[in-house]
């Protein structure tokens, strides 16, 4: 019984738990799961996600979802589950910007309303959903860098840091624009990058939304209709100034624009739309949308953006006025916890730039150290070298200058010798030049008495001459005076004999003695000549004596000149 008790009470109280599914909301950012009751309105959702965001200016955001093929945005009156959202499980939604704000400084107060803008306004860029020039693209690149990595710093962002970013829009318009690769395009977006320095990271992005609000899509949200009557395609779009109609192919510059001050009404009958102009001498515009869904959404959007409208020409409520002086009191704290973090770091980076300065000194000091102990070392070494030295440069001395002794005795000797060297071979060149003019006066000598030789030669030849006609004058005489004589011969014999035989031996005593000089000449022109051979034999011998001597003075002075040298060397060495 008391089972039976117990397990009826745990079906009731399971009954009585309500019944949850799971939602799944995607930000900009971040993803969250929730658990939601059955009974929950989209306000509660949304006012959950808000909480857990901590976002207070809800009026710009809402709850998107997928609708076959176009998409609604989540109705806070109604029950989540009972209207169109997709039945999977989760239930995906996407937390995104609803309504655009005219001036972004003005109206966005809090620092996570700016970053969730920033985020969806970046992402519309970059999907091209926003038409961006190349030149503006660069610029606010440079502001997304400056939101995420900080101030620039050379040392740390180095080329190609960017590679992994996506900063671009990805139309070929902008990325091969003047034929500029990846890299030049950021080497352009670094440059702005590193004029950005000291901007904060919610400064950064409000200067994003800045430059972004000036863009003619942004904010706006396009919509295919046709006009009335003659059903010409056109494109409705709504933003926080109004509505404008666009041609089909340009989404830059519309054809008309209904500002919300110039609108009177705006109503829609299943498909037709009516929008009625203050000014009611001005045409009502009428057009058409296709399907009843977008329809709702068209005017969901307009009703919205027309009560931003009213609302930002009036008075501030209190919760905004609270919002914008805690806003305000916010900034001004971050600002002031900034210039203390910039002077803290300033001082940190002083401190550790003299840390740094300090331990290179340090590590200097420890060379400078390290390489004194070495020098020390060495120099010992040194010392006992010199030492080393010193004693064998001493004894090398001695032995150098006893070696010095010996060779200025030797240069002695030989300047001794060399001058008894010079006398004899004065002595003998004046022999030589006794032997020359002895040898000229023989010569001399010679030649008068071979022209004496001559003369006398010539003398004999005349006398001879002189003989032969004497006796034939003889002959002739004794013919006449001895007739009788038997032979001719006889007579001349005889009648001649005495001065025949005088004549002859005249002539052979000549003779004799003119051989007798010849010869004694000859003899003492040989012995000149043998003195002459032994004298200039004896001045050769004498010359290569002296150049022996002059080569042996130079090899002596030489190595006197080296050992003083070397001797000099090593006292400079020492």
């Amino acid at each position: 019984l008391v089972g039976g008790i117990l397990s009826w009470r745990s079906r009731k109280s399971s009954k009585k738990q309500p019944k949850t599914f799971k939602v799944k909301v995607v930000t900009m950012d971040a993803e969250m799961e929730f658990s939601c009751e059955v009974k929950w309105k989209g306000k509660d959702l949304f006012d959950l996600v808000c909480r857990t965001v901590g976002l207070r200016e809800t009026w710009f955001f809402g709850l998107r979802y997928t609708v076959k093929d176009t998409y609604a945005w989540l109705k806070p009156e109604k029950r989540v589950l009972d209207q169109e959202v997709p039945k999977d499980s989760p239930i995906t939604f996407h937390f995104l910007a609803k309504f655009f704000p005219e001036k972004v400084e003005e109206e966005l107060v809090q620092e996570i309303t700016q970053h969730l803008f920033f985020l969806q306004v970046k992402k519309q860029i970059l999907d091209e959903e926003i038409f961006c020039s190349p030149e503006a693209s660069v610029l606010l690149a440079s502001y997304a860098v400056q939101a995420k990595y900080g101030d620039y710093d050379p040392n740390f962002h180095k080329p190609g840091f960017l590679a992994q970013d996506e900063l671009l829009p990805k139309r070929v318009s902008v990325l091969m624009q003047y034929q500029m690769t990846a890299d030049m395009w950021e080497e352009k977006i670094t440059a702005w990058y590193a004029e950005h320095r000291g901007i904060a990271r919610d400064e950064a992005e409000m200067e994003y939304l800045k430059i972004a609000q000036d863009l003619e899509m942004y904010g706006v949200s396009y919509f295919a209709i046709t006009q009335n009557k003659r059903d010409t395609d056109l494109l409705l779009g709504v933003d926080a100034q109004g509505l404008h109609i666009y041609s089909p192919n340009s989404k830059l510059n519309p054809n008309k624009s209904f500002p919300w001050s110039g609108i009177r009404n705006i109503s829609y009958s299943e498909k037709e739309f009516t929008i009625k102009p203050l000014d009611k001498k001005k045409d009502v515009f009428k057009f058409y949308s296709s399907q009843l869904r977008v329809n709702k959404l068209i005017l969901q959007l307009c009703i919205g953006n027309h009560d931003l409208f009213m609302r930002r020409r009036k008075v501030d409520s209190i919760e905004v006025q609270q919002m914008k002086a805690q806003a305000k009191e916010e900034k001004a704290r971050k600002k002031m916890d900034r210039q203390i973090l910039a002077r803290e770091k300033q001082m940190r980076e002083k401190a550790e730039r003299a840390k740094e300065e300090m331990e290179r000194r340090l590590f200097q000091l420890q060379d400078e150290a390290r390489l004194a102990n070495e020098a020390l070392l060495r120099s010992e070494e040194t010392a006992d070298l010199l030492a080393e030295k010193a004693q064998i440069a001493e004894e090398e001395a001695k032995l150098l200058a006893h070696k010095a002794a010996e060779a200025e005795q030797e240069r002695q000797r030989l300047e001794v010798t060399a001058m008894k060297t010079k006398e004899e071979k004065r002595l003998m060149e004046q022999k030589m030049r006794e032997a020359e003019q002895l040898a000229v006066k023989l010569v001399e000598q010679s030649e008068r008495r071979l022209k004496e030789a001559d003369h006398l030669k010539q003398d004999l030849t005349e006398a001879k001459d002189a003989e032969r006609r004497a006796k034939q004058k003889l002959l002739e005489i004794t013919k006449t005076t001895y007739p009788n004589c038997n032979t001719t011969a006889d007579c001349s014999y005889e009648s001649a004999s005495s001065p025949l035989d005088f004549k002859d031996s005249d002539m052979k005593r000549l003779s004799m003695e003119i051989e007798r000089e010849r010869l004694e000449y000859m003899e003492k022109s040989k012995h000149l000549q043998d003195q002459l051979k032994e004298l200039k034999s004896e001045i050769e011998s004498l010359k290569l004596e002296e150049q022996q001597q002059q080569a042996s003075l130079y090899s002596v002075h030489s190595e006197r000149n080296s050992a003083y040298m070397s001797q000099m060397a090593f006292f400079e060495e020492v």
